[in-house]
């Protein structure tokens, strides 16, 4: 188990008294009742985050259960971030206001004439402030909102073209799910509604792109009976996601040097899973897929980022051995960041790349015209499809979520591709 973080609860806890302040001003004229009604609401809600953040090497939120933990978290991470927004906009004005003062005592300290005081400190300027609260309360409320938007699965269909595909899997249909997480799901009913929107297609080829569990095999146990449904004539193929190695649970039996036969025995009933669900799950390596005699490749690797803080599992050299004459080639690969890194200036014949892991980052804004989410500023190729050439890569949204329990913008996403 991991231990208290000091700092990092001396940093919420100065969070919380600086924002602290821009209320203090605000309610500056309102009843006594008012004032202490708020106050008292403030504080609580803020020392039980700093508390439960403090205290969770004991509480043990992992053992939780889902719906209590998804609402804690988002509870505590959702108000330090509209606290650091409101922050933005006090430090300003206190800075500001800090400069002000210094350029009026050295004005008055060169003059004789005697400097008149009101007994008051200084004021800070309520605009800022109300603004501050605005958008930090705006961005909570938004984030609530959010909530209801966790299982309203989309649709999103396309069709790629590839002058070199063989004609026989020319209007080929092929649906990508990625990024399950079902140590998230807390409602059975709407994931089985998803999972109905999976079979309407009707497709020839199901893909799922890893992580299907937050950490833990245990998590599918509850949804075995709901993805176990899914069919397809030419099959169901699957790889792993970083979540799905447990790396990111605190195992007790984890040694000096991070071993876990805890770990490595959880990886093995996460890839069992997949078996028992009818998937065949492609560890480096690939499968030809024959259609009315022709044939193209279909490849799958572990997890592979360029990102130094995600694995590196991968092995592209393994999967793509004895694809060399296969006219056209499908990768699976989690992390997008991969298909830059590695496929594209290597690989030059791997037509098309499936990719998730992202998720858009669960927020943002997608309407004509206008495109942007937080997760632009990490990955290049965040949702939906890029181009280099010849090749292609699409970014599926995920179809669960993790840490925040909803979605803002970015809705989870069903993919239905076809081939032409």
């Amino acid at each position: 188990m991991r231990g208290i973080s000091p700092w990092v609860l001396v940093m919420m806890l100065a969070l919380d008294l600086y924002v602290f302040q821009a209320f203090k001003a605000l309610l500056n004229n309102a009843s006594a009742g008012v004032r202490i009604t708020v106050y008292v609401i403030y504080w609580i809600i803020s020392l039980a985050g700093v508390l439960t953040w403090g205290l969770r090497s004991y509480v043990n939120l992992q053992e939780w259960p889902t719906a209590v933990r998804s609402v804690v978290t988002f509870v505590i991470l959702g108000l330090v971030i509209a606290k650091l927004i409101i922050t933005i906009f006090l430090l300003t004005d206190d800075i500001r206001r800090g400069i002000v003062w210094v350029i009026a005592h050295f004005r008055q300290a060169g003059t004789s004439a005697p400097v008149a005081t009101t007994g008051q400190g200084i004021s800070r300027s309520k605009f800022l402030t109300s603004l501050g609260l605005l958008l930090g309360g705006g961005l909570f409320g938004t984030l609530v909102y959010g909530f209801s938007n966790r299982y309203d699965y989309q649709l999103r269909r396309l069709r790629l073209s590839f002058p070199n595909l063989p004609s026989a899997f020319k209007g080929l249909r092929i649906v990508q799910v990625s990024d399950i997480h079902s140590g998230s799901f807390t409602n059975k009913k709407a994931v089985q509604r998803g999972v109905d929107m999976i079979l309407a297609q009707k497709a020839d080829l199901i893909l799922f792109t890893g992580d299907l569990v937050n950490d833990r095999a245990v998590e599918m146990q509850d949804y075995m009976n709901v993805f176990n449904r899914l069919e397809a004539p030419m099959g169901i193929y699957s790889t792993l996601g970083n979540h799905d190695y447990g790396d990111y649970y605190d195992w007790p039996d984890r040694d000096a040097n991070g071993y876990s036969a805890l770990r490595e025995q959880n990886l093995e009933d996460v890839k069992a899973i997949h078996g028992k669900l009818g998937w065949r799950l492609l560890m480096n390596e690939h499968v030809v897929l024959e259609r009315q005699g022709q044939q193209i490749g279909l490849l799958g690797i572990e997890n592979w980022s360029a990102l130094g803080h995600f694995p590196k599992y991968g092995k592209m050299k393994e999967a793509y051995a004895g694809t060399e004459h296969l006219p056209f080639k499908i990768l699976m690969s989690h992390d997008p960041t991969h298909w830059d890194a590695e496929v594209r200036p290597q690989y030059g014949d791997v037509d098309l790349t499936l990719a998730g892991h992202t998720h858009g980052f669960q927020f943002g804004v997608e309407i004509p015209g206008l495109r942007w989410s937080p997760a632009q500023y990490v990955y290049k190729e965040w949702a939906g499809l890029y181009e280099e050439g010849s090749q292609k890569i699409y970014v599926n949204r995920g179809f669960g979520f993790l840490g925040y329990p909803g979605r803002v913008g970015i809705l989870p996403e069903i993919t239905v591709i076809e081939l032409v």
